[in-house]
């Protein structure tokens, strides 16, 4: 543990302008051994770099000097907030804690640009909260400094010991042109440990009080329909300390300022759709209780608001001694509107949490009571292993039935030496186990074991190509709960690091012979052969004007096995303009030779085989007018042709049977187009204006693949302009 200067030395402000100022940061905590942990060597950085860490009653203020010469390209394009490009960013990662349960990412690129994300179980980042926090940007001859000030009523903690608190931080800077990420700890999120190996700082403890309280007004015209809609509410968020904070929403308005990206699904399996409501993804990493399965999470905040509007919603999270809770209540109105409550506790011990929630949801629309009681621990017995459990069991009650059942999944992952790793995954859902109410679970019916071997080459030449690959080879078997084999599976992956900035993914699937219990809703089984998919990327950084990425993809399936071959291609291309303007497009091609499709619950037992083509076309405009404002053009658009090849029934057994059934070709148009522009009027304070036209069609003809892509655009289902004022008022 390292304890900072600054304890002994009186706090003072720190003025946030870039400019590192030596009288401002005396006493802080200076980093100077910043190591390679992409590639992962823990080799010295090729580029020197300095941090200064120090705490202020105003928040823990972080800066950082970046050495840059004329011969190491620097980026400065202009950025979205929470933007993804390859570009100089310094990062500082904060476990408030110190419990490796939950922490922070605060990302300021060299151009200004910030990101900013939550971090649960070890490594998995969630980009779709945004926090208030202050930074600027300078440069200084050969190097660009940083500074950033992270106020302490950022996340609920817990009290210090003898005025003095114990954080864990992660320091790292990457370079936009090769990629190349230093950091102090040596620590990455490509290891199953991330969190936990952050190093422990002591600071002072601090204290800050905020309450603040967000007033909206919207206004909406159909020009469809015709009619216009007025909405108007207020959140409010309070943290009178430490300890503590609350935040409540009355009559939220969730409006699409933010557009989910377009889905056409025709499998068993629902998609899983983040959430960017910022009441939602203010603190919401104390409810993350999830499993090795697809996005499975206990508490899926996407459904409060499926089934009515929201009336009022209101969480609260906190701590005592070592323990931390959140509670979460949400009341939707209407007819069909349904009551969600959430209640979670945590308990952090010296190498392992423990961790409870019980959630219940109450449905009078359909008389159905859902609850659901998940036990997570995390175990850390060594520095090479992490062991992660989950049990879960739900109970449903509904028109006088009560149906129970549980799951429990166990993964480890060891770390051992020269780059070699191993995991194991153990999981059992039961037949009747139903988290959907307020969760996510793709499916329930699972006993499945795996057993992943991987190795970390980054002793590469320095003329190579590479600058560190990843192995992967995993075997897996997958049964149902009622004894049916799902499939076996080998896996084999490479993952590569390229010396100019870019990345390259490459990956083989063979699967066994095996049976498909979804694809019939419940109405019986389909025995499928055994089947391959291989599939290739890679991504370009910008370089010059142009940033680009393509990928191909070979696969089998259906019915017909290896003897039918589909494919899938895209590309993919951003050109800058300039720095603060770009244009992006990218295509999607797919051919799925032997595409099976359920024909309805009028026809429970009877699957369509289809030849199937499906184009997606994406393009967009993001203009940086200036610090305050940004102007996002947004299309999707998707062309499905699709020929009957003809039917099947299946005997109890599984085993196909050709049926006399008609068959329909089909076809399927898709189309979101969205241009939003939006002011900042102050810290998480907007106006935004928004157009958005979309539209969705099948028919019962199979049109030309790219006739139906070109028809999408005819669509207009929907035609909607929005504007929306939200003002943040602190006290």
């Amino acid at each position: 543990m390292i304890a900072c200067a600054a304890a002994c030395t009186p706090a003072q402000a720190v003025e946030i302008d870039g400019r590192i100022d030596p009288e401002e940061w005396a006493g802080a905590q200076h980093v100077t051994d910043f190591r390679k942990v992409q590639p992962l060597t823990g080799d010295p950085g090729s580029l020197p770099t300095e941090a200064w860490v120090l705490a202020t009653p105003d928040g823990l203020a972080v800066a950082f000097r970046n050495v840059q010469p004329p011969s190491v390209p620097r980026s400065r394009q202009k950025l979205p907030r929470d933007f993804e490009e390859q570009v100089d960013r310094v990062n500082v990662f904060v476990d408030f804690d110190g419990d490796g349960r939950t922490g922070h990412a605060f990302t300021v690129s060299a151009s200004g640009g910030i990101a900013d994300e939550t971090i649960t179980n070890e490594n998995q980042f969630n980009s779709d909260w945004d926090g208030q926090w202050r930074h600027a940007v300078a440069e200084d001859g050969d190097a660009w400094t940083v500074e950033l000030l992270i106020p302490w009523h950022t996340a609920p903690m817990r009290d210090g010991v003898d005025g003095q608190r114990t954080l864990k931080l992660f320091l790292a800077r990457v370079v936009g042109s090769t990629g190349e990420r230093m950091a102090w700890p040596v620590a990455s999120f490509e290891r199953p440990r991330f969190l936990s190996d952050f190093a422990p700082v002591t600071v002072p403890e601090f204290s800050q009080s905020l309450l603040a309280i967000t007033p909206y007004a919207s206004g909406l015209y159909d020009n469809v329909g015709r009619g216009h809609d007025f909405n108007a509410g207020v959140d409010l968020f309070w943290k009178p300390n430490g300890r503590f904070q609350l935040a409540a929403t009355l009559s939220p308005d969730f409006g699409q300022v933010e557009s989910d990206d377009l889905v056409v699904n025709f499998s068993a399996t629902e998609t899983f759709i983040s959430d960017k409501r910022p009441f939602f993804t203010e603190n919401q990493g104390i409810f993350e209780l999830t499993t090795p399965s697809d996005f499975s999470q206990q508490l899926y905040t996407r459904r409060v608001g499926s089934t009515g509007e929201i009336d009022a919603a209101v969480k609260a999270n906190g701590s005592l001694g070592r323990a931390n809770y959140g509670v979460f209540v949400a009341e939707e109105g209407g007819a069909t509107g349904r009551a969600y409550q959430a209640l979670r506790l945590v308990r952090d011990f010296e190498s392992q949490n423990l961790g409870a929630m019980l959630t219940r949801v109450d449905d009078p629309w359909r008389d159905r009571e859902a609850t659901v009681l998940g036990v997570d621990h995390n175990w850390r017995p060594s520095a090479r292993w992490n062991v992660r459990t989950r049990l879960l069991g739900s109970r449903i009650e509904q028109a006088g039935n009560d149906v129970q059942d549980f799951g429990a999944t166990v993964w480890a992952d060891y770390e051992m030496d020269n780059g070699w790793r191993q995991q194991w995954i153990a999981m059992h859902f039961g037949n009747d186990l139903e988290l959907n109410d307020f969760g996510y679970l793709s499916r329930a019916s699972t006993n499945y074991l795996h057993w992943e071997l991987r190795r970390r080459f980054t002793d590469q030449p320095e003329d190579a190509r590479y600058a560190s690959t990843d192995w992967r080879w995993r075997v897996s078997t997958n049964h149902n709960n009622r004894g049916d084999k799902l499939s076996d599976q080998f896996r084999m992956s490479r993952q590569g690091q390229l010396r100019n900035g870019g990345s390259e993914y490459a990956q083989v699937n063979v699967n066994s012979a095996g049976t498909n219990d979804l694809l019939l809703r419940g109405n019986g089984l389909v025995r499928v052969p055994s089947s391959f998919n291989a599939v290739y990327e890679y991504e370009r950084p910008r370089e010059g004007n142009w940033s680009h990425d393509y990928g191909a993809e070979l696969y089998s399936g259906g019915l017909s096995g290896n003897d039918r071959v589909g494919h899938a291609w895209w590309a993919g291309a951003t050109y800058f303009v300039s720095d603060a303007f770009r244009l992006s497009a990218s295509a999607t091609f797919i051919r799925r030779p032997d595409w099976l499709i359920w024909q309805g619950p009028d026809r429970p037992g009877l699957v369509g085989a289809f030849s199937g083509r499906e184009n997606r076309l994406r393009a967009g405009m993001d203009w940086t007018i200036d610090e305050r404002q940004e102007l996002r053009v947004k299309l999707q658009a998707i062309g499905i042709g699709a020929r009957a090849r003809g039917g099947w029934r299946f005997d109890p057994a599984g085993h196909a049977i050709a049926a006399a059934d008609t068959i329909d070709d089909f076809s399927v148009r898709n189309l979101g187009f969205q241009v939003r522009y939006r002011y900042e009027l102050a810290p998480l304070s907007y106006l935004y204006v928004v157009y958005a036209r979309g539209g969705f069609d099948r028919s019962a003809v199979g049109d030309d693949v790219g006739e139906a892509l070109l028809d999408s655009f005819r669509l207009r289902d929907d035609e909607q302009l929005m504007v929306k004022l939200s003002y943040r008022f602190e006290i």
